[in-house]
C-alpha cells in the first residue's frame, strides 16, 4: 500500500468554493485562506437551516488507546465518506491537531490511508493559526496580571497563589515549573509560575464550550486568575483586558472548512485534549455541521471513559446537545494488548489474546449504556485480522445486545464503511435522549466516584490533603455546583497507565483540583498525569523532511 503522503499526493483536492457550496454556505460567510481551507462566519448559524428535518449528531469514540491504535480520526472521515457515497448529506467536525503530538509522540490529526482530510502539512503545522491566537490570548493575561503586580498592585493580588499560568503549543517538560521575574527590580516581581499546553488551557476550553460571542465573553470576564491578600477571588473582569482578548480571539472562533480525500466537508475547530482537558471540538463548529447537513460526525478524545465522558457531561450539558449514535471504535491489534499480548507480536493470530482483551469492550458499552445510550461496535479492520478473530468480536457486541459493523476505510475509504453508515442509520431510528452520570447539585467528591466507579470501573477514590485544601475553596467560592473535567491517564481505565485490559480491584488518587470558573468546570487531576507533556526519546520530529520542492514528509 502507498504511504499517506503519497495517497495525499494523488488526492483530486477540490477548491474550498465547491465544498461550502456542497453544505450550502452563504459566500458572504466563507473567509478563504488560500484555495484548499477556508473559516465559515459564525454568522452563518444565524441563517435560514436550507435542509428540511433534524440533523443527526454521531459521536465516535473508542475503547481504551494502546500503542497499537485504534482510529477514532480516521473512523470519522471514512465514515463521512461513506455517507456521502450513499448520497447523504453529510459534515465531519473534528478538532485541529496540536503541535505538541504531532511533533512528539503521536503524530498528526488528519488520519491515514484512504480515510484522510487535505491538505495534511498545512493542518498540521500551524493551520489558520487557531492555536497561536489561544497561546497569544492566555499569555496576554498572564503578562497583564505580572504588570499589574509591578505597577502598585491596586487589586492587591498575592504573587504566592496567581492561579494563572503560562502556555505555549509545544511539549516541553523543562517548563512545568519556573522561577519569574528574576534579575532585579526592574525586571518584574520574582514568583513561581510555570507553562501548560496549548491544548490543556482554560482558553482553549472556554473557546470550544461558548454558545455564542456573549456567552465567549462572560466566560472569559468570570476567569479566576487569582487571589488577593485577603484570600478573595479575582476574576479576568477586573484587569479589564476582557476586549483585548476577544480581539485576539477575533479570526480563531470561526470554524475551519477543509475536505477529505474523497471531497467530503469537514470543520476542524478547537484542540483541547482529553486526558488533561475535555477533549471535543468546539460547540460552533459541531452546530454548524449540524446547521448544513442532515448527518454531522464528531468525535471525542481517547478512549470513552476520558473524551465521550466529558462529551455528555460537560459539552452536552453545556450546550444543549444530545447524539443520536454513538460509535465504539476498536481493532484486534488493540484488544490483543488489552489480553496481553506484546506489541511486536500484534499481527499473529491469536484468538486467546483477542477473546481475554474482550473485557476492556465490554466495559466501555456498559459505560455508554449509563448515557442510556446504544454503542455501534466499530471493528477498524487491519490486514493481519483474521476472520475468526473478526468473529469473536462480533459475537461478543451480539451477547451485548449491540450493532456491529467491520470496517475497511484505511484500505478503501468510503466504500469499505458503507456497512457501518447502514447501521448507524439502522441504530439512531431508536435514540433515545441522553442521561448524565451525575447531578451537578451533588458533592464534588461525590462527582469524582460517580465518574471513578462508573467510567473507570474503581472501587474507591482517595484525595489527597492538598486536593482536600482544593476543594475547600471551591466550596467556599460556592462553584461545587460546577461538572467535574477529570485529568487521568489515556492508556487505562485506571489512573495507573500500566494497567491494560479492564482493571480491577483499584483506587483513584485525586490529587489537586484547579478552577477553571470560565470554562464552567473543575479540572481533577489525578495520579501522576502532566499539563504540560513531554517530548519522548525518539519525537516525531525526528522523521519530518522538507523536500527540494517545499512538501512536507513525515507530518502526518
Amino acid at each position: 500500500m502507498l504511504s499517506d503522503t503519497a495517497i495525499a499526493a494523488q488526492a483530486r483536492v477540490e477548491p474550498i468554493r465547491a465544498v461550502a457550496d456542497q453544505l450550502g454556505v452563504d459566500e458572504r460567510d466563507l473567509i478563504p485562506y488560500g484555495n484548499q481551507i477556508a473559516k465559515v462566519h459564525l454568522n452563518a448559524l444565524s441563517r435560514p437551516r436550507q435542509r428540511s428535518g433534524k440533523s443527526r449528531l454521531i459521536l465516535v469514540s473508542a475503547t481504551t488507546p494502546t500503542a497499537a491504535g485504534e482510529g477514532k480520526t480516521t473512523t470519522s472521515i471514512g465514515l463521512g465518506q461513506a455517507f456521502r457515497q450513499l448520497g447523504e448529506s453529510v459534515c465531519i467536525a473534528l478538532r485541529e491537531p496540536s503541535l505538541g503530538p504531532c511533533l512528539g509522540m503521536k503524530g498528526g490529526a488528519t488520519g491515514g490511508g484512504y480515510s484522510q482530510i487535505l491538505p495534511v502539512d498545512r493542518i498540521n503545522l500551524h493551520f489558520t493559526g487557531d492555536f497561536h491566537a489561544v497561546t497569544s490570548a492566555n499569555n496576554l493575561i498572564s503578562a497583564s496580571l505580572d504588570n499589574h503586580i509591578y505597577w502598585d498592585n491596586p487589586l492587591q493580588i498575592d504573587p504566592r497563589i496567581v492561579e494563572w499560568r503560562r502556555v505555549m503549543d509545544m511539549n516541553d517538560r523543562s517548563l512545568r515549573k519556573i522561577v519569574l521575574g528574576l534579575g532585579g527590580r526592574f525586571q518584574g516581581i520574582p514568583r513561581e509560575g510555570g507553562f501548560d499546553i496549548t491544548a490543556a488551557s482554560e482558553i482553549m476550553a472556554i473557546l470550544c464550550l461558548a454558545n455564542d460571542m456573549d456567552d465567549l465573553r462572560r466566560r472569559l470576564d468570570r476567569i479566576l486568575i487569582g487571589y488577593t491578600y485577603k484570600g478573595e477571588a479575582v476574576f479576568l473582569k477586573a484587569l479589564g483586558i476582557t476586549d483585548a482578548v476577544l480581539a485576539l480571539l477575533r479570526d480563531a472562533v470561526h470554524p475551519n472548512l477543509v475536505q477529505t480525500l474523497e471531497g467530503t466537508p469537514v470543520l476542524m475547530h478547537g484542540g483541547p485534549f482529553a486526558n488533561i482537558a475535555h477533549g471535543c471540538n468546539s460547540v460552533f463548529a459541531t452546530r454548524m455541521a449540524m446547521h448544513f447537513s442532515d448527518w454531522a460526525i464528531t468525535e471525542a478524545g481517547f478512549g470513552f471513559d476520558l473524551g465521550a465522558e466529558k462529551f455528555f457531561d460537560i459539552k452536552c450539558r453545556s450546550a444543549g446537545l444530545d447524539p443520536d449514535g454513538v460509535i465504539l471504535v476498536t481493532t484486534i491489534r488493540a484488544l490483543k494488548m488489552h489480553g496481553g499480548k506484546s506489541t511486536d507480536r500484534l499481527t499473529e493470530p491469536d484468538t486467546q489474546a483477542v477473546h481475554d482483551g474482550l473485557e476492556n469492550l465490554d466495559k466501555h458499552i456498559e459505560s455508554v449504556m449509563q448515557f442510556n445510550k446504544k454503542p455501534i461496535v466499530a471493528l477498524n479492520r487491519f490486514e493481519a485480522d483474521t476472520d475468526d478473530e473478526i468473529r469473536l468480536v462480533k459475537e461478543r457486541a451480539n451477547q451485548d445486545g449491540v450493532f456491529f459493523a467491520e470496517s475497511r476505510h484505511f484500505m478503501e475509504g468510503g466504500e469499505g464503511s458503507k456497512d457501518l453508515a447502514h447501521q448507524v442509520m439502522a441504530a439512531v431510528n431508536g435514540g433515545r435522549p441522553f442521561q448524565p452520570l451525575y447531578d451537578l447539585d451533588i458533592p464534588v467528591i461525590e462527582k469524582v466516584r460517580a465518574v471513578s466507579k462508573g467510567m473507570y470501573g474503581a472501587d474507591s477514590v482517595a484525595f489527597t490533603k492538598e486536593a482536600e485544601k482544593d476543594l475547600k475553596k471551591v466550596e467556599e467560592l460556592g462553584m461545587d455546583k460546577l461538572p467535574i473535567c477529570i485529568a487521568k491517564a489515556p492508556s487505562s481505565l485506571s489512573d495507573d497507565p500500566a494497567l491494560h485490559g479492564r482493571p480491577r480491584d483499584f483506587e483513584v488518587t485525586v490529587r489537586n483540583i484547579q478552577i477553571n470558573s470560565g470554562a464552567g468546570f473543575l479540572v481533577v487531576l489525578t495520579g501522576a498525569i502532566m499539563r504540560m507533556p513531554g517530548l519522548p526519546r525518539k519525537p516525531k520530529a525526528l522523521d519530518v523532511k522538507v523536500l527540494p520542492d517545499g512538501t512536507i514528509e513525515g507530518i502526518g
